[in-house]
């Protein structure tokens, strides 16, 4: 099997190169653009004979129609995780979001109706919107979208993309929407290891609001294991919700972090709400479990946010280069 991963030296998607190299014989080519949320330090040390790394945009036609080209074994695939995901960037500056989640999904899409090739689309649970704080529902495949945000807007745009091509042109396809990762290599602008980095360099935990806005946290081992399942035994032209029954506030994150941290649970700043903040989200995994026999490793969320502790702790050197101007950013939108 030789997979092409866009956006590959991001979080998720090393992380699903790492378990891909661990789990297969598989070879991969990665596309990254390397932008300021890759990580070339996270692919370093792969076998050079298994993983190749391509530096270029998702969006580039003829480079992408290139490398799917390359695609010519019946197991072969594109598993696109290649996407501008913070929301807080997205209420800055969308374009950016609207030229890689879209043009680029869109980009790829073409190159895989040209060569014949299977494509598995990583989405987001953010596209359905939110939940109230009492609704005993969760988001489910049939779930209406009703995004919030320009970035989740352009990941349902990318999702719509890909069911459009699946339906008018066959193309083979399946899609994923995940709740929020956590674990190694993500950047620090994200809010867990904001706030590990922010106890780890002396500084203080931060927490929108009150708090109360909740998420359905997956540890990205568990994410790239659900892909990987998708990929072997997933039905073309179907979409499969990916969660650990995760469900935190954010309120309880921070306590948290600063307990296993050794420091006072009470010991953070209440900072400026985003702008939107979606207020919950819940993920029913029921069809990847009963279907597919998927099930998360990390089902106790203590122990993964631990591991993703002690991960930050040990690699100083990779993440507070950025650290300082991440804060200042956030210090300019009183957050």
């Amino acid at each position: 099997m030789h997979l092409l991963v866009t956006g590959g030296a991001g979080f998720i998607g090393s992380n699903f190169v790492h378990h891909v190299l661990e789990h297969t014989d598989a070879r991969v080519t990665v596309l990254d653009a390397m932008t300021y949320a890759a990580s070339p330090a996270a692919l370093a040390g792969l076998s050079q004979e298994r993983v190749r790394v391509v530096q270029g945009d998702v969006a580039d036609a003829d480079l992408v129609s290139g490398l799917v080209a390359q695609l010519t074994g019946p197991d072969d695939a594109v598993v696109h995780y290649a996407a501008e995901s913070h929301n807080d960037n997205s209420l800055r500056d969308p374009s950016p979001f609207i030229r890689t989640n879209i043009i680029g999904t869109y980009t790829l899409l073409e190159a895989v109706r040209q060569h014949g090739v299977r494509l598995h689309h990583i989405s987001t649970d953010e596209v359905y919107g939110d939940l109230e704080l009492d609704d005993p529902d969760k988001f489910t495949e049939h779930t209406a979208y009703r995004p919030s945000s320009p970035y989740s807007a352009s990941k349902a745009s990318a999702d719509h993309l890909v069911r459009a091509w699946v339906r008018s042109f066959d193309v083979r396809a399946t899609l994923s929407n995940c709740s929020n990762n956590y674990g190694p290599w993500q950047h620090v602008e994200k809010f867990i290891p904001r706030q590990i980095t922010n106890v780890l360099s002396g500084g203080r935990v931060k927490l929108y609001g009150a708090g109360a806005n909740v998420r359905d946290w997956i540890h990205a081992d568990d994410h790239s294991s659900a892909v990987l399942c998708i990929l072997e035994r997933g039905e073309q032209g179907q979409t499969y919700l990916i969660g650990a029954d995760g469900e935190r506030s954010n309120l309880e994150v921070v306590r948290l972090i600063l307990s296993l941290m050794g420091h006072d649970a009470d010991d953070f700043d209440h900072v400026t709400d985003r702008a939107g903040h979606d207020l919950r989200y819940a993920i029913d995994a029921t069809r990847i479990r009963e279907e597919l026999g998927w099930r998360p490793g990390f089902r106790d969320f203590e122990e993964g946010l631990q591991r993703t502790i002690d991960w930050y702790a040990d690699h100083r050197a990779w993440w507070e280069p950025a650290k300082q101007s991440v804060e200042q950013s956030y210090a300019r939108q009183g957050q």
